[in-house]
């Protein structure tokens, strides 16, 4: 009942969360004006509106001038779906409302830095502020700030030695999150996967000029690492104790 409640929800976020990866960038409101067609601007009205089930009944298309309407807004709305039952399985409800919503902000934050090469603030604070919420605040705070000011130190560094800016300021951002969540033995874990996707990423995307951000891989770290933390767990007090 609770896993599919949370399911419900994070279909509303996700179609809530669109609206804002669109708006965003821009400059816009995300309240004003209502939801209308991108191409002809005709307002929508309510049964157009209904996460997922409207994209489908309306088969991807304006339902009055017939224009296409991204596959994004579906997958969207069925990952934050996808993302708020799995936490749900793991979380009592309040805390999996938390971390729902912080995933579901770091998939939107992660869509915008690579359609964009942007990092809205009404994205990344209310994240970073519920990750100070998802446990004991004052540990959420301290590893938060910890990894933040580690990461703003080896940004210093790195550009420094490659005289030229490396990584983005919302990276710390992203950084302080992680820690917030995972605490510090399993936010290094999550740190490095994402560098390993990353190099992956980067390497198969070197000879198409396509440059991209970091985030999306912080945040595909930062949930690889939360869902499977027992294992992970269990393999670091094996390997140092």
């Amino acid at each position: 009942m609770v896993t599919g409640l949370m399911g419900l929800l994070g279909l509303c976020v996700g179609s809530f969360l669109n609206v804002a990866i669109y708006r965003l960038p821009l400059g816009k409101s995300v309240v004003f004006p209502s939801s209308h067609c991108l191409t002809c601007k005709t307002p929508l009205q309510w049964y157009h509106n209904i996460p997922l089930l409207s994209w489908l009944f309306l088969r991807g298309k304006c339902a009055t001038c017939k224009a296409a309407i991204s596959i994004q807004y579906p997958l969207m709305e069925l990952a934050c779906a996808g993302v708020f039952v799995l936490v749900a399985l793991w979380e009592p409800w309040a805390e999996a409302l938390i971390l729902g919503l912080i995933f579901a902000l770091l998939l939107a934050l992660s869509v915008v830095d690579f359609r964009y090469k942007a990092v809205p603030d009404a994205l990344s604070f209310p994240a970073l502020g519920l990750a100070f919420l998802s446990g004991d605040i004052l540990l959420s705070v301290e590893y938060g700030l910890l990894f933040a000011g580690g990461f703003a130190l080896l940004r210093m560094g790195v550009s420094t030695l490659t005289k030229k800016e490396a990584m983005g300021e919302a990276d710390i951002l992203i950084a302080a999150i992680i820690g917030a969540v995972v605490g510090v033995s399993l936010g290094l874990v999550a740190i490095y996967m994402a560098a390993v996707l990353a190099l992956f990423a980067f390497y198969f995307f070197s000879k198409k000029e396509i440059a991209l951000p970091f985030i999306p891989f912080l945040s595909m770290g930062l949930f690889v690492t939360y869902l499977f933390q027992t294992p992970i767990s269990k393999l670091i007090e094996v390997y140092y104790g």
